[in-house]
């Protein structure tokens, strides 16, 4: 299997294929909260600039803007080298890996302390993918 990245990438698909399945489902992970982070600050970024008289806007806001449009572009192909290396050991990454832009859950009030209270039991055990932001559980 062959992948040509479009941007600089610190491994091949060779390589990847070659790194434990655990270790790319926790860089899969780690990618993935920093394109949250990144995205937050583009639309921080954005804002500000959609805001602001367009003499005013600072150059190195707008180069700053630019630059992170590289790193998401880097960064949402590692994540794909990394899904293709996942693909190439059998292991099928459905939504689990899809990066999520979206913003963080919503917390859930956490069930009393009291024994006599119980959840019912379609809420007890219902799990979004939405919910599962914290990476692998076993």
């Amino acid at each position: 299997m062959d992948f040509i990245p479009r941007y600089a990438q610190p491994f091949t698909l060779a390589e990847a294929i070659k790194i434990d399945v655990a270790v790319i489902t926790e860089e899969i992970t780690r990618l993935q909260n920093s394109l949250r982070h990144l995205n937050q600050t583009q639309t921080t970024l954005q804002e500000y600039i959609n805001e602001e008289p367009s003499n005013d806007v600072d150059s190195e806001i707008i180069k700053a803007l630019e630059e992170n449009k590289t790193v998401i572009g880097s960064q949402e192909e590692r994540i794909f080298i990394l899904k293709l290396a996942l693909s190439d050991k059998g292991v099928h990454y459905g939504s689990h890996y899809d990066v999520n832009f979206g913003p963080p859950p919503a917390k859930t009030s956490r069930p009393s302390s009291n024994p006599s209270t119980t959840l019912p039991a379609s809420t007890a055990t219902t799990i979004s993918p939405e919910d599962d932001v914290d990476g692998i559980h076993l």
